[in-house]
């Protein structure tokens, strides 16, 4: 399901290229918006990532969040000076692995809950704020069975902002449709 995109890559999910610019996306697999929401159960407000780019399945993947000043959390996140919370970016981290899980292991496995199981040595660099594009760099350090450790990066126009390793589980059920 997977065809070459003007870019060199392919499209991932459901073989469009849907919200990728020319030349924005290197190598790789391209997920857009509504291939995320069939890889994953999230949805607003709690879907953290516009787009996957540059995946290569079972290696790294590059999520994408254009952070807004529509955000719910910017409500009380603070008040007259909005700051993206440090536990979202890391959530936006594991969304991204999740998208990357999905596309390894195939679509049947679309749609099954992911849970934390340790995040290590997060840092938070500087604030990410509204109008900020979100650059999340994953790349996978091993999976044995249903368990995936993962180091990730967060960046804003090339500056780190974020980092953590975590491991993750993938459970053999579903999420409920709401």
């Amino acid at each position: 399901m997977n065809d070459r995109n003007a870019n060199g890559g392919t499209n991932a999910m459901d073989g469009s290229n849907a919200g990728t610019a020319p030349g924005e996306a290197g190598p790789g697999l391209t997920v857009d918006i509504a291939g995320i929401m069939r890889a994953i159960p999230h949805r607003y407000p709690f879907l953290l990532i516009d787009r996957v780019i540059e995946m290569v399945p079972d290696v790294s993947a590059i999520g994408v969040k254009n952070v807004s000043v529509d955000e719910h959390f910017f409500q009380g996140h603070f008040p007259g000076h909005p700051v993206m919370p440090g536990v979202l970016i890391i959530e936006s981290m594991a969304q991204t692995a999740a998208v990357l899980v999905v596309e390894t292991l195939g679509p049947e496995e679309a749609g099954k809950l992911v849970y934390f199981m340790s995040v290590e040595g997060a840092k938070f660099r500087r604030p990410v704020v509204p109008g900020d594009s979100l650059r999340i760099h994953v790349t996978k350090e091993r999976n044995r069975g249903n368990v995936w450790k993962f180091h990730a990066v967060a960046r804003v126009d090339g500056v780190t902002v974020a980092e953590a390793g975590f491991a993750a589980m993938i459970r053999d059920e579903r999420a409920n449709p709401a």
